[in-house]
């Protein structure tokens, strides 16, 4: 896969010409963030990092990413509805994790109450690598499936055009042809749509629940704006909003500064430091609410690593997807090796293992939002640190993947232009809706691909680490 746009990018003066073009085209498209100066504030605004040029993805992997995705759907679905399940999965991690725990006490007490919640909207993205450490085709193995928050969709949307501009400006208009197309923005919003429909109440809103600090605003806007042109009023909160203004009546229907809410998107609210004693109020407020949360509570737990690490049982995913042999083969064919460290043999015995062999590991903690993962002589000094302590169980171990490196152009604002060894993750967003027990949309809802320089282990866009890509299948 390497070399795909070498003959392109020979010439200095053609590169920079292809990156001035480049920047203007992702500010006409929209593909935006607010400044870390003013992350707040629209007046001064960037564009979002990305790639001079499309990355090489191989066409086959790309298409069975597609293709199991809606068997994600249903897993994610089923685990969500599996208390036992979820309480065994989780019995070591509640015990040193307390964001873990929390979360799981709330999920405990609505369940006690009684839902009031009949309609369930799943929004996520499975993320995956081309690992090429084995003999023979690269293989599709997925780093993890995010299941609150999981953000670019909007932005994603707006890319391909801005790559489609670039390939033109070097003379490649049959290859820019070639770009797919690509809304996740629609996908998103019409599963938003399809829940507040199912509320049954046509003045009832959708809240986004947001950060306090809203630098990636505009690829909420991209959702939002779709939902907007479907006639559905939205609103933007924060947790504090939702405690200083957020009631639920005698029917458990939430209302925010006198408005019905319908559904409750949640931007917010997938790390620690998202939550103070206010906020978890707020969050258990929401969960006991009729509204639709995407996600409720137990679909956030569902896309916790160490769920991830338990799937990977012999057995585990033919209890939770009964007589689906079919997707059930679809979603093993993605899996790393993933490994316990609960305390006992097992867990002692992969320690070992890891502590010896680190660059062969990653090791992951129950964290979303990029950059928490340990690699390398990291992962030995912590690893050696908690071996002996029911703290390690807060981890997980996966095998580590090995991408095939490409050169690209990684374009951010204010940044020299230089060439850089590139490693490439493709996430696939998936949408369904669920009323009572009937699932009423299962679909993959369009793609993300995001790129950093092989010289970083971990991180995201947001996380300042990767950037933007479009796709270019091989």
């Amino acid at each position: 896969m390497a070399g795909l746009w070498d003959a392109a990018l020979r010439g200095e003066a053609a590169v920079r010409r292809a990156a001035l073009a480049a920047v203007d085209a992702a500010l006409l498209e929209g593909v935006l963030m607010r400044t870390e100066a003013e992350p707040n504030a629209s007046d001064v605004v960037s564009f979002a990092p990305f790639t001079l040029l499309p990355s090489a993805v191989p066409s086959a992997l790309f298409r069975q990413a597609y293709a199991v995705q809606q068997d994600f759907n249903l897993l994610v679905d089923a685990i969500s509805q599996d208390r036992e399940f979820l309480e065994r999965a989780l019995a070591s991690t509640v015990k040193v994790d307390d964001f873990t725990a929390r979360l799981f006490r709330i999920h405990l007490q609505v369940l006690e109450e009684g839902l009031a919640q009949s309609v369930f909207l799943g929004i996520n993205r499975s993320d995956y690598m081309f690992d090429c450490g084995a003999p023979g085709a690269p293989a599709l193995k997925q780093i993890e499936i995010n299941t609150i928050a999981a953000s670019f969709g909007g932005l994603a949307s707006r890319t391909a055009a801005v790559h489609g501009r670039v390939l033109k400006e070097l003379g490649m208009a049959e290859e820019a042809s070639r770009l797919l197309p690509n809304n996740p923005s629609e996908g998103l919003a019409s599963g938003i749509a399809k829940a507040w429909e199912l509320y049954g109440s046509r003045s009832a809103v959708v809240m986004f629940l947001v950060e306090e600090v809203q630098r990636n605003i505009f690829d909420q806007r991209c959702v939002e704006n779709e939902l907007w042109n479907r006639n559905i009023r939205v609103i933007r909160k924060r947790f504090r909003d939702v405690f200083e203004k957020g009631s639920l009546d005698e029917a458990r229907r939430l209302y925010m500064d006198g408005q019905e809410v319908a559904v409750v998107y949640y931007r917010e609210g997938y790390v620690p430091t998202n939550y103070n004693q206010q906020n978890w109020e707020a969050r258990l407020l929401l969960e006991r609410s009729r509204a639709v949360k995407c996600p409720d509570i137990a679909t956030q737990l569902a896309g916790t690593k160490k769920v991830q690490q338990e799937l990977s049982r012999p057995g585990t995913l033919e209890k939770l997807l009964p007589g689906r042999t079919e997707a059930i083969a679809r979603i093993r064919a993605t899996f790393a090796g993933l490994y316990s460290l609960d305390v006992g043999e097992e867990g002692d015995k992969i320690a070992a293992t890891a502590i010896a062999n680190p660059d062969q590991f990653v090791l992951k903690p129950q964290r979303e939002g990029g950059g928490n993962n340990l690699y390398g002589e990291e992962l030995r000094q912590v690893l050696e640190k908690i071996k002996d302590s029911p703290e390690r169980t807060s981890y997980i171990l996966m095998d580590k993947i090995q991408p095939q490196p490409t050169r690209n152009y990684l374009l951010r604002a204010h940044s020299p232009l230089k060439a850089s060894e590139c490693v490439s993750e493709l996430g696939i967003f998936g949408v369904y809706v669920r009323q009572g027990k009937e699932l009423v949309m299962n679909e993959a809802a369009g793609h993300l691909l995001r790129t950093k320089a092989v010289e970083h282990a971990d991180g995201g866009v947001a996380a300042g680490v990767a950037v933007l890509d479009t796709p270019y299948l091989v």
